[in-house]
């Protein structure tokens, strides 16, 4: 921790002091300072600016970003410019590919409550179930927002139940939409990586990104306005692997090659290959076109030819041939190649923001937009000698990949005015998203050939509807008493629709369904006899029976004081009741005061309890495949919380997650200098937070009747279930952290300004108290899968727990210069693996079981970002620059290595024994950096051109 501080140090001493983002990055566009801007967030007090709150919030000047900055979405935007938000797009994640997980100090992206002008805003439909930080949770997909809609962002770093429901946790962040009128503006910006990571490593360009933004307002009657902003986008993928190690053809591939090229393809010929009818032609073909192989050797060809059995053949032609295989076939190990890195998308986006008259009292508002994203990702490659392959489809194997049409839909709608001295603002939010999956380039294995290459796998949608009745009034006692009060109703619903039949099923040889009955001789194979798996390759569809439609709705009331007790102190509470139909109430408070020690010096503390109701998509996700064992059909998969499965195996109704929480900070102004300063520090403890377990498994083998593992054994027969996995309260959870930020406003002359910002946070969260666990799990040895050892890592260690960001905007007269960096402090990969190179994977004794700990560390870096803008008219600007200028890459993944891993003893002592195969966390050179952790990509360079239009 001390060199990261000693390497901030240095870089604020090169660029001179700075600061975060409480202004954040006022470059060319001028604004108002924030010290003048009036929050919404934080405080009902409408006369409240932002540093004269009891609790740190900043305020992001998103307009000033779309000039120069290189980031143009919203997450990427806020990772960059606010430390204590972190989001990165993961890859090879299915859905996770195409919504970014965004989380803020530290906690999950769930637990942190997104307003747009004010209003609860809706989560999205998809819920993180793979490998990446944020893991089990359900975020707000802020990237359906686009950033040229937005005129500010008011992050409120501090926990806000009591004030705004649930979900605030974190905090809260509130997206402020333009209001500009008489005025047509435009951002169009065309870039690429440009790095030596480019094209699976062998640099150059690739990547592109290419967008337009439009903006236009005009006023409506004397008062009023409407907004109207477009953005359209293209993005190419990129690709961050290196050459595929491994065996890629066997001796029967080759043999196939041949034949397909002389018009035969001995692969449609057979679903069983022992039980076919077309043995024989089969051994004849081989016969036929082995001779055709001419890298064989006589032996071979000889061996081949006496072979007259499909048994004979099989131990003859299972040999890797690769080298030569792809000689003859002009290809390379990079045609192999999995597509690592960012994901294919392409979206437009509509929103609007308006507000008008209704009377000479009342005032009517309306906004909102809808969203379109078309996605593409691929998962992992399906070489030709894998059981699972349709060779007879594709004879060099295939990525198969998932398409993605994310809608995302939003609409609210209100009234708002004063009745004596009481103001009303009486609205209806509505919000719904999407996601849709269509399986390409993929098989299903057990379909009768030809089979198909894209499946429709059904998809996920979220919406909900949010009425408010909000009142506020100020009363003449002390120095000022402002009362804030209201209701809320919400309602919620979630739906799973299944895919077309033949993305989930299992066929057997005849195109039927298989079933307990389906006899071993009808179950597809491949030509070795390896038994082919069901449903489309890489996201198998929902099933009719993982389909569902639940809802439920929620009612709140809430009271939020503020009182000026002297000019000097103030002190705010405030009070909120909620009631869900599914799981009962909570009740939630928040003190908290500030206190100005002098003029430039505040002092401000907090005490908050706050709540986050599980979400619909947690209670109700399941997502299940039919497995056959022993003539016996068992689930297994992801199952929802109020399946017969939970309830057998003990695992309760999910409930609310409990959090509290303490703040105490300062803010503090010297005048003279042009500096400002603000320190906090927090405490978050949360209890009953949801995590999505591990799998737990039916114990194999036979025990006696009364043991745990006969009991459990039982419990998943009756569940008709072989494995699981549950979302569960299993864990309580404790943050602490502090963030830092030092502001400077230098205005040395009317065309010469620097404006520098510096801020720094740093946190750690862990899990505190025994997990909360299922009694027949637990006697049954299972209780490190509900908290395992990865998703400590996830957790705790997968998302940088340092972070710095140093900004300098400099402004000389029609010239702009933005130079930022960023520290994205290290990260634990939760793959397990000899990070030391002793030989060993170091492990603990953890409830009695063996647990490998040692995981590799990757080390922080600085991103540094430069952006040069030229203002030639009031009309036309352009500005060229660089995200991660310096082509930084994370730390390069382990490679494969034979290691020896811990276990226990007859005696119950810690042992380590060799393993079976050597650990590669690069899945054969693929993942040449992580895809588990978050820290600020894997892209390298990308450079840009944006031309700003106002008119």
């Amino acid at each position: 921790m001390k060199k990261n501080y000693q390497k901030i140090a240095l870089l604020g001493a090169l660029v001179f002091i700075s600061a975060n983002i409480d202004a954040q990055i006022k470059d060319s566009v001028k604004t108002n300072q924030v010290d003048e801007v009036k929050i919404t967030v934080g405080s009902r007090n409408k006369a409240r600016v932002a540093t004269d709150t009891p609790v740190p919030v900043d305020v992001i000047n998103i307009g000033s970003q779309s000039v120069l900055s290189p980031q143009t979405d919203l997450n990427q935007i806020l990772n960059y410019a606010a430390p204590s938000f972190t989001s990165n797009s993961t890859t090879v994640a299915d859905g996770t590919d195409h919504v970014d997980p965004a989380q803020l100090r530290g906690l999950g992206p769930d637990q942190v409550l997104v307003l747009l002008n004010g209003k609860r805003r809706h989560t999205s439909s998809l819920v993180n179930i793979n490998g990446s930080p944020g893991r089990g949770s359900v975020g707000t997909d802020l990237n359906a927002i686009p950033a040229f809609a937005i005129e500010r962002l008011e992050v409120l770093r501090d926990g806000a139940s009591a004030q705004y429901g649930s979900d605030a946790i974190a905090g809260v962040i509130n997206v402020i939409m333009k209001k500009n009128t008489n005025a047509f503006t435009a951002a169009i910006t065309a870039g690429a990586f440009n790095s030596k990571g480019a094209n699976d490593h062998r640099g150059g360009w690739d990547g592109g990104k290419y967008q337009i933004d439009l903006n236009y307002g005009t006023k409506i009657g004397t008062n009023g306005f409407i907004n109207f902003t477009g953005s359209l986008l293209s993005r190419d993928d990129t690709r961050r692997a290196k050459s595929a190690t491994g065996d890629i053809f066997n001796a029967y591939n080759a043999i196939e090659q041949r034949a397909l090229e002389n018009g035969v393809n001995i692969s449609s010929l057979f679903g069983n290959i022992a039980s076919t009818p077309n043995q024989q032609q089969i051994i004849n073909l081989i016969h036929q076109f082995a001779p055709k192989v001419g890298y064989f050797t006589a032996q071979q060809q000889a061996d081949i030819q006496a072979a007259n059995t499909i048994t004979q053949l099989q131990n003859l032609l299972k040999g890797d041939v690769t080298e030569n295989e792809l000689a003859y076939r002009k290809l390379t190990r990079d045609d192999f190649n999995m597509r690592v890195g960012q994901s294919k998308l392409t979206s437009g986006q509509l929103f609007m923001n308006s507000e008008f008259d209704l009377s000479s009292s009342v005032k009517g508002y309306v906004f909102g937009g809808i969203s379109y994203r078309d996605g593409n990702a691929a998962g992992f490659y399906r070489r030709p000698n894998v059981a699972r392959t349709s060779t007879s489809l594709y004879p060099n194997g295939f990525l198969p990949e998932i398409a993605s049409d994310v809608i995302d839909l939003s609409f609210a709608g209100g009234f708002k005015g004063k009745l004596g001295k009481i103001n009303y603002d009486i609205s209806n939010t509505f919000g719904q998203n999407t996601f849709d999956y269509t399986i390409k380039n993929t098989a299903n294995a057990s379909m009768i050939y030809p089979g198909k290459r894209e499946f429709d796998a059904g998809g996920l949608s979220f919406s909900q509807n949010t009425v408010n009745a909000d009142f506020d009034t100020k009363i003449d006692w002390l120095k000022g008493f402002n009362v804030a009060f209201g209701g809320e109703a919400r309602f919620e619903r979630y739906k799973i629709t299944n895919g077309e039949e033949a993305s989930w099923a299992l066929y057997d040889i005849n195109g039927r369904i298989q079933t307990p009955a389906t006899v071993t001789s009808l179950k597809p194979t491949d030509f070795f006899g390896s038994t082919r798996p069901g449903g489309s390759q890489v996201f198998p569809g929902f099933r009719p029976a993982n389909a569902l439609n639940k809802g439920r709705q929620s009612v709140a009331a809430y009271v939020d004081t503020e009182l000026d007790v002297t000019d000097k102190w103030l002190l705010s509470a405030a009070l909120r009741y909620e009631n869900y139909s599914d799981f009962g109430s909570t009740f939630n408070y928040k003190i908290a005061t500030r206190y100005k020690l002098t003029d430039q010096i505040n002092l401000r503390a907090a005490h908050s309890t706050g709540f986050r109701a599980p979400s619909l998509q947690q209670i109700y996700f399941n997502a299940t495949a039919t497995q056959f064992v022993g003539g016996t059909s068992f689930e297994v998969g992801t199952f929802s919380n109020d399946s017969a499965a939970a309830r057998l195996l003990g695992i309760p109704q999910l409930k609310q997650e409990e959090s509290t929480s303490y703040s105490t900070g300062f803010t503090a102004k010297i005048p003279q200098a042009n500096l400002t300063f603000t320190v906090d520090g927090y405490y978050i403890k949360i209890k009953n937070r949801v995590v999505l377990t591990d799998q737990f498994s039916r114990p194999a083998g036979t025990y006696a009747a009364g043991s745990p593992e006969k009991n459990l054994q039982d419990l998943f027969d009756q569940a008709n279930a072989n494995a699981a996995t549950f979302f569960a309260n299993a864990i309580d959870t404790q943050t602490k952290g502090v963030e830092g930020v030092i502001s400077h406003r230098g205005k040395f002359s009317e065309k010469l300004s620097l404006n520098s910002d510096l801020a720094v946070t740093v946190s750690k969260t862990n899990r505190v108290g025994e997990i909360h666990g299922s009694e027949a799990l637990i006697k049954a040895g299972q209780i490190n899968r509900y908290y395992s050892e990865s998703s400590r890592i996830y957790l705790e260690e997968a998302i940088p727990r340092f972070k710095a960001s140093l900004n300098n905007a400099l402004e000389i007269s029609r010239f702009n210069v933005l130079v930022r960096n960023v520290y994205f402090g290290k990260v634990t990969d939760p793959n397990p693996m000899d990070a030391n190179g002793d030989g060993i994977i170091s492990g603990a004794i953890i409830n009695g079981q063996a647990v490998a700990t040692e995981h590799p560390v990757w080390g922080g870096k600085v991103i540094t970002d430069l952006s040069v803008g030229y203002k030639f008219s009031d009309s036309f600007r352009l500005t060229i620059g660089a995200n991660n200028l310096f082509d930084i890459y994370p730390d390069q993944n382990l490679g494969p290595a034979t290691v020896k891993t811990p276990a226990l003893d007859n005696s119950g002592n810690l042992i380590y024994v060799s393993g079976a195969a050597p650990v590669d966390l690069t899945n054969q050179n693929q993942f040449v950096y992580s895809r588990n952790t978050s820290q600020f990509g894997m892209n390298g360079r990308f450079l840009f051109a944006r031309v700003n239009l106002s008119f």
